[in-house]
């Protein structure tokens, strides 16, 4: 159930957050359709997975009804981005657009996925997790189904800066910051260290054995 407090405190601006995590993260999803020269169905599909697959699991997990059941919307958006991607030049998707629409998903997606397991009730670490779940999942299943590395497998700052966010994002509403002030933060912060990463090529340090 959820707590009404908690909802309070995210206040309105964070599904906003939500939809813009959908939204690039359906991108994402048509893009690395488009990489694979697939059909327009196919740029559906992968939008709609993408966009969705890490807050479902989210709602699942926490005892929320599943968002995209409840609104037109999200398939709208997720439609409206396979169809951007199709009738766009291949060229204005390649380089680093899949890593950077990645950064906004996560940054977005990690900030809102915190707040939403706080808001049902979920403990801080837990919704954290929640956070972090919400950002990472879409992308792997994306790169699972597509045959693509997966990024949580590489030592790039990835997962680590939707956890910054998610962290973030917990910690602000703790201590008692409106969540229209800690979600931008948040989501800010993360997407910083996500975009510094890819443009500076940091990483984590690797297992020596």
């Amino acid at each position: 159930m959820i707590n009404p407090g908690a909802a309070a405190a995210i206040g309105p601006v964070l599904p906003y957050l939500d939809l813009a995590g959908i939204a690039v993260f359906a991108l994402s999803g048509a893009v690395v359709a488009a990489e694979k020269r697939q059909t327009l169905v196919t740029f559906v599909f992968f939008a709609v997975l993408t966009g969705v697959g890490g807050g479902t699991v989210r709602d699942l997990l926490i005892g929320a009804p599943v968002f995209w059941m409840e609104k037109n919307v999200i398939f709208f958006i997720c439609l409206a981005a396979a169809l951007i991607v199709w009738l766009t030049p291949q060229r204005v998707w390649q380089g680093r657009a899949l890593l950077w629409l990645d950064a906004v998903g996560l940054a977005a997606y990690g900030t809102f996925g915190a707040a939403k397991g706080l808001a049902f009730g979920v403990a801080p670490l837990p919704a954290f997790a929640m956070g972090v779940l919400t950002a990472c999942l879409g992308g792997v299943i994306r790169d699972v189904l597509t045959g693509e590395p997966s990024i949580i497998m590489r030592p790039e700052l990835y997962v680590t800066a939707a956890a910054l966010s998610a962290a973030l994002m917990v910690g602000l509403l703790l201590l008692g910051v409106p969540g229209y002030l800690a979600g931008p933060i948040a989501a800010a912060l993360g997407f910083a260290l996500r975009g510094l990463a890819i443009a500076r090529g940091w990483g984590l340090p690797t297992y020596r054995g």
